[in-house]
């Protein structure tokens, strides 16, 4: 290998190092980037600080299920698949808040929230009359399962989301 050979290779090695401790460093300073919901280009983000443990805990438990797909009808206790309101008994119900079946009877029980109210762990309903059910994440984010995409995370400020919102309970006590 001539000089000029070994001073390229240096060069290429010196600068892929420098890029590699740069692109390190600066996820020290910047932190984990996002992850994103399966199927999806929406990040998951981190819960508020102010986040209670049991909310923290039913939107762990529910995350566990990302990606599981969605049928109409599924049976309670199935984790195979899952339609909005059975994969929102499950996930509360694994952390001691029956619900009953249905979005509309889910729409019926704890305290009514409003839109601007809503907390991290909150059910939120849509369409009228309600049809489907969600778990409120916290920045606009709700975690639930429909169609294509199964269980997922979707922004529910914006698009078909925010047009067809309907109300928000809040069973966490």
């Amino acid at each position: 290998m001539n000089n000029m050979n070994k001073s390229r290779l240096s060069k290429s090695l010196l600068g892929i190092t420098l890029s590699v401790s740069l692109f390190a460093s600066a996820n020290l300073f910047v932190g984990p980037q996002s992850a994103l919901a399966a199927g999806s280009s929406t990040p998951i983000t981190a819960a508020p600080a102010s986040m209670s443990g049991k909310a923290s805990s039913i939107i762990s438990t529910g995350k566990q299920y990302l990606g599981v797909r969605y049928v109409f009808g599924t049976q309670k206790g199935r984790t195979n698949s899952f339609d909005c309101s059975s994969f929102t008994q499950y996930v509360y119900g694994k952390n001691g808040i029956n619900l009953p079946r249905s979005s509309r009877e889910q729409s019926q029980v704890g305290t009514y929230v409003a839109r601007n109210q809503l907390q991290p762990g909150d059910l939120v309903f849509f369409y009228s009359p309600i049809h489907h059910v969600g778990i409120y994440m916290g920045n606009g984010k709700v975690l639930h399962t429909y169609g294509s995409p199964g269980v997922t995370i979707s922004d529910m400020n914006s698009g078909w989301w925010s047009k067809n919102y309907k109300t928000a309970r809040r069973v966490i006590n």
